[in-house]
């Protein structure tokens, strides 16, 4: 786009990190498997001299320190993690691992980051960037790893990024509060006693126990919580049975809770818990609930968020910085790093109005982006990084 500003470093390298996003987006690994992708990182920062760590099986910390000096420590993150779905965007860069896809834009995050880390290695700065490549955004668990490695027990700052389909290339969310809902991943387990079909009394039947605790789970939202406080109590595998003329031993439900309100979320586990077994009883089956607590509630810390709309003046313009959208249900584990260090995160706008291709939602199978996006990206990483180790 025209009001797009970008240094001549950077511009130089644009073509070098699409090639790079492109080479990921056709050898996407799924959360906890990112071994090519950790593997063509290393090998990056191994050519241009970047000291870095393992972290987990995956996962990569990049250290950069300053040549002006100690100062303050600055972290960046990139999410590298693509989803079990199949790639129906028929490019030249169309996956070529069936039934896995980065549709999310992971890929491009990663090498957004590349690139602002080939930059970065370069410039005089005070203080420290730390620059984490991450497993397992997907699944709440690649963020967790850095922390309890001790990872950011030095750091003063947190910035991270996520490209965002709706918006247009060009235009930056950079909002101050909540961006981004806690995420929930919970599991019921349904236990009954198989049977022929013909003689249902004489077993339990877990299939339709299961079904009515997915129809009962969906009165709590709309008649449990207060209709001002947003939340998603989702379902998105329902499994029971082995065949057609058995009663069901077993049925499984596997879901998500997305709340911005602490006491919400904990009220609707609660409530998903006690209707699951409330309800198996009723069916003479019994319910187990399990849950794994995958990230908080993404905010966006005020000061940090004032730094990124001063530094994106000079990167997209003022009018193209958006500062009061809505936050989404959608999940975000950096939120996991911003409870312990103060932060923001911002949304970079992938959609071209002109290529209805850009479109599509995340997480579609169709999903693909304006690459003019990456070079933004890059951009924004490293202008924020230097301004906030350079400011007073």
């Amino acid at each position: 786009m025209e009001q797009i500003r970008l240094q001549p470093e950077v511009a130089e390298i644009e073509k070098e990190i699409i090639a790079w996003r492109r080479y990921f987006h056709q050898n996407p690994e799924v959360s906890m498997k990112e071994y090519n992708t950790s593997a063509t990182i290393k090998k990056l920062l191994d050519k241009w001299g970047v000291s870095y760590v393992n972290v987990g099986e995956t996962g990569i910390l990049a250290t950069l320190n300053g040549t002006k000096g100690e100062g303050k420590t600055i972290l960046l993150r990139a999410d590298m993690d693509a989803l079990p779905l199949i790639d129906e965007t028929q490019t030249c860069y169309t996956s070529q691992k069936e039934g896995i896809n980065h549709a999310c834009g992971h890929d491009g995050h990663t090498a957004a980051l590349l690139g602002a880390t080939k930059i970065l290695k370069d410039k005089e700065f005070k203080g420290k960037i730390k620059i984490i490549f991450q497993p397992a955004e997907e699944i709440g668990r690649g963020a967790k790893l850095f922390l309890k490695a001790g990872h950011l027990e030095d750091v003063n700052r947190v910035f991270g990024i996520h490209l965002h389909s709706p918006t247009e290339v060009g235009k930056v969310i950079a909002t101050i509060g909540a961006r981004g809902a806690s995420c929930d991943i919970f599991e019921i387990r349904v236990k009954g006693e198989s049977a022929h079909v013909s003689k249902p009394h004489q077993g339990k039947d877990a299939l339709l126990a299961t079904a009515h605790i997915a129809v009962a789970l969906q009165s709590i939202v709309s008649r449990r919580i207060n209709p001002l406080q947003p939340a998603v109590v989702g379902l998105g595998t329902m499994q029971a049975g082995t065949e057609y003329n058995i009663v069901a031993k077993e049925g499984v439900l596997k879901g998500t809770v997305r709340a911005f309100d602490k006491e919400v979320r904990k009220q609707i586990l609660k409530e998903i818990e006690e209707i699951a077994k409330c309800t198996a009883k009723i069916y003479q089956t019994e319910a187990e609930f399990s849950n794994f607590a995958a990230s908080v509630a993404l905010v966006n810390d005020e000061a940090p968020t004032l730094l990124a709309q001063k530094v994106l003046k000079d990167i997209v313009g003022e009018e193209n910085i958006l500062k009061q959208e809505v936050g989404s249900l959608g999940g975000e584990d950096f939120a996991d790093l911003m409870e312990v260090v103060t932060g923001t995160f911002l949304h970079v706008g992938s959609r071209n109005p002109e290529n209805p291709e850009t479109w599509y939602p995340h997480h579609h199978v169709k999903f693909d982006i304006d690459e003019r996006c990456l070079a933004v990206a890059t951009q924004t990483h490293i202008s924020y990084a230097l301004a906030y180790l350079n400011e007073e």
